[in-house]
Parts: C-alpha cells; structure tokens; sequence
C-alpha cells in the first residue's frame, strides 16, 4: 500500500472512529464523570487498535455487508475503550505514577485520583456494552458473533492479558528477567490487546478458530504486538518527552526491565525487525489477498519504524 493510499484510508477510519466515540461515550454521564471519560479517550493517540480491527475486518471480508461495517466499528470502539481505561490507571500514583499522556496532563492530574478511577471503570464498562447491541440499536451479527467478540477483548484485557501483564511488570521492579520472561510480559501486558484487535476485526469478518487465515492472522497479531513493545521500549530510550507525548525514560527511572537494558539498543531494533518479517511472513500464507491485506502490512511497517 503506498504511502498516499495508506494516508487516506487510515484518515478515512479515524474519523469514523472519533465520531462514534464521540457519540458513544456519554458527556452526560453524572457529577462530571463523563467529562473525566471524554477526556481520557477522545482527541488523542495512534488508535493503532481501531486501525487493527478495521483492516483485519477488511482482509476477511467484513466490510462487504452494512452488519459487518457495523461490528467493525463497533469493535474499534470497544478496543480503544479498553485501551485508554488502562492507561488511565496505568498513570496512577499506585502504579507508574505518570503525569503526561498523549501530550497533556494524565486523567487523574486533571480530575483527581478516584474520578480518574471510576473514569477507567466506566470505560470498561462501556466497551462491553458496545459489543452488545440494544433495544432500537439495529441488528449486526448473530449472538455467537458477539459472545465471540466480547470473548476475546475480555481475555485479552483480564489475567491472562493486559491486566496480568501489569501484575508482572510492577513485580519486576528492579528484577533481572531472561528475554523468555520479559517476552511473556510483554505479550500479555502490550501484545495481547493487539492480538486481540486484529482478531476481533477476523471475527466480524466470519473467520472461526481453526481456518487458515485466522489462524495466519493470530500470528501477525502476535508478532506485531510484541514488535510494538519493543519499538516503544527503544524510543522510551532514545526520544524525548516533547516527541512521544508522555514521560520519557521513566522505565530507565523505574529500573524495569525492558529490551533496551536486555539486549542493548542495536539488539532490540534487530529484534523489533525480526517479528517486522514474521508478521509479513504470516500474511504471506493467510491464503488472503496481498491488496486484501495490504493494510495489515502497511500498519506493521509503520509499528517498527515509527518514531514516536
């Protein structure tokens, strides 16, 4: 995919995905909880996930029919709420005891501690919701469609996922860890909402467990997904806090492990190109088209060699 094609679809995808959130996560909510919510997810990020799910989506066929647009979106949406939740307890005082995120002040600087709480709390709390269709809300897949899809983001948010993940990263403080058990953490912590993007935008699309291009498509998810960590682990130590748009160097500050301190910086751009080739491989031998799937590539590119 060209650079110019890669621009206006991934803007294409964006703008939908900001105006349904926009629609979809609540000002109203009470005594300004909503407020805390709109500002922790809205205006702000790569949205690498809602990408993720949409050109899954497309690779298996999902945009082909109104319902699968729908769940797509639906499923973006959801994703990007899981995402910034965690982000938003993440900063914590409690845990990595951040204060800038996405270029301005982290959600509980801005709201105070317990909204900034219950702000991540309402914001899993919707993601699952989306994923369920409600009275006068249309129909869009079947019921098996969104237990699958509500499934999949749970288990890759919870212990075995993204929750764990964390568990293992504040217990690590000041550990030496092997490159086998930074890996895991990683894959779970970072790796497993990326996974579970591509494979959410592969469910809408109607790919089951055991086909091909699903399970070639779990694969690229893997392997993306610990690239991604890698990446930001080597830009966390390499660029400043102006460029990435949070605290740079705070894992150094914090004496966690990461790729950087495991295999020193030229180790680490090796490995991140490495699982470049892998994600690309897997695509290979999905049995999908290469323009089918040429967004999927595009995004894997750009993980490695972004900048920021």
């Amino acid at each position: 995919m060209n650079p110019e094609r890669f621009k206006t679809w991934s803007a294409e995808v964006l703008a939908r995905v900001e105006t349904a959130l926009g629609e979809w996560v609540p000002a109203s909510a009470p005594a300004g909880l909503g407020e805390a919510m709109r500002y922790g997810v809205l205006d702000g990020g790569k949205r690498l996930r809602a990408l993720l799910v949409q050109a899954a989506s497309e690779a298996a066929g999902a945009c082909a029919t109104p319902a699968g647009r729908e769940a797509a979106l639906r499923s973006a949406c959801a994703v990007e709420l899981i995402h910034a939740y965690s982000l938003v307890h993440d900063d914590m005082p409690c845990m990595d005891n951040d204060v800038l995120r996405r270029g301005k002040p982290t959600v509980h600087v801005a709201f105070g501690e317990a909204q900034a709480m219950l702000a991540g709390d309402a914001m899993q709390a919707l993601a699952f919701e989306l994923l369920v269709p409600g009275e006068g809300e249309g129909v869009w897949g079947d019921a098996a469609m969104q237990a699958r899809l509500c499934r999949v983001l749970a288990r890759a948010s919870g212990q075995f996922g993204m929750a764990g993940g964390q568990a293992i990263d504040l217990a690590s403080v000041g550990a030496a860890l092997d490159e086998a058990s930074l890996r895991d953490m990683h894959q779970r912590k970072t790796g497993a909402l990326l996974r579970a993007s591509v494979q959410m935008g592969a469910a809408c699309g109607g790919l089951k467990d055991g086909d091909a291009a699903w399970l070639a498509l779990t694969d690229y998810g893997h392997a993306i997904g610990l690239a991604f960590q890698i990446v930001d682990d080597v830009l966390d130590a390499t660029q400043g806090s102006e460029t990435l748009g949070k605290t740079a160097g705070k894992d150094a500050d914090a004496n966690k492990p990461t790729y950087v301190s495991l295999l020193g910086l030229e180790g680490a751009r090796a490995e991140a190109a490495s699982l470049l080739q892998q994600a690309l491989a897997a695509l290979a031998r999905s049995g999908l088209s290469a323009d089918a799937t040429a967004p999927l590539a595009a995004l894997a590119e750009r993980i490695v060699h972004r900048d920021h």
